[in-house]
């Protein structure tokens, strides 16, 4: 059924605009595809009528369902925002006379914090890797690079040759929406991506690829490839907590806010186009100050 209603005229006409016309990821791209497939095959089987043919009070239905299927208020709250934007490029364009989800406010979301590390935690997983093969090598690369810069596990996994200089020590990143960003990274990150680079070289891995992180096939390492072996350090190293790259990104912006740095170059380091984004992380830091406050003060 899916595979059908991919082919539909309205969906392939909105997804294009939003990869060539406002320039988004196929990520994203895929997200908002996926978002809407999942209405659309709703409204398919429930009423059987394109989105198109929706009215308010159906999206209510639909929303309601979400919930009965336990979705958590973020998912759901995010494929409201598909559908609204979906809706609205079809009111732009004519294709309909009003927005069905225009006056259906978001669900209340609840507030979680991201799940960060400390120091000494990323410091074990950082030295996980057994460097005595080209997959540790590489792991290990990563990993410090990872941490040292805060880049988005995608960021990372798409870094070629031509976007690294490892003379100043600057990584050139292509973020959300085609941005681009420098981020400066430490002596650590430099030496270990140093010693993969040459161990790479050596080893003669598909030389052509401009990918800098491959896989020991010779192809580019993917997302899902990466968080794997993360997963597996995790269980090396007993971690106590779920550690994902996203972690490590986590784990970058709060060591440095702890350690005194201002939110607007955290901002910028991270690729916020909104500083409301990156002030989730000062909730964090805070709680760090809190914790150790209560620990260690007399009158804690």
């Amino acid at each position: 059924m899916k595979k059908y209603h991919e082919k539909d005229a309205d969906l392939v006409s909105f997804l294009d605009s939003l990869f060539i016309e406002k320039g988004l990821s196929k990520n994203t791209v895929s997200s908002y595809k996926s978002d809407i497939l999942d209405a659309l095959d709703w409204s398919m089987t429930k009423y059987k009528v394109s989105l198109k043919k929706i009215k308010n009070h159906e999206i209510e239905t639909y929303i309601k369902f979400l919930f009965d299927k336990n979705y958590k208020s973020s998912t759901v709250n995010r494929k409201i925002s598909s559908l609204k934007a979906f809706f609205l490029f079809l009111l732009k364009k004519g294709y309909i006379s009003e927005n069905p989800v225009g006056d259906i406010p978001s669900p209340k979301q609840e507030k979680r914090l991201p799940v960060s590390i400390s120091e000494d935690d990323v410091e074990m997983l950082l030295n996980a890797p057994i460097q005595d093969s080209f997959v540790g090598c590489r792991d290990k690369a990563m990993l410090e690079l990872l941490y040292a810069t805060g880049m988005r596990v995608s960021e990372l996994t798409n870094l070629k040759f031509s976007d690294i200089d490892l003379t100043r020590s600057i990584v050139k990143v292509l973020g959300k929406g085609s941005k681009e960003r420098l981020i400066p990274f430490g002596e650590s990150a430099n030496e270990y991506t140093k010693i993969y680079l040459e161990n790479r070289s050596q080893r003669g891995i598909n030389r052509s690829i401009q990918y800098i992180f491959i896989s020991t096939r010779g192809s580019k390492i993917t997302r899902e490839g990466f968080w794997h072996r993360i997963k597996l350090y995790s269980r090396n190293i007993n971690a106590t907590k779920n550690i994902s790259p996203h972690t490590l990104r986590h784990a970058f912006a709060t060591h440095l806010l702890n350690r005194g740095a201002d939110l607007r170059s955290v901002q910028l380091l991270l690729g916020h186009s909104d500083l409301s984004t990156t002030q989730i992380y000062t909730h964090i830091a805070k709680q760090r100050l809190s914790d150790a406050l209560k620990k260690h003060h007399p009158r804690g």
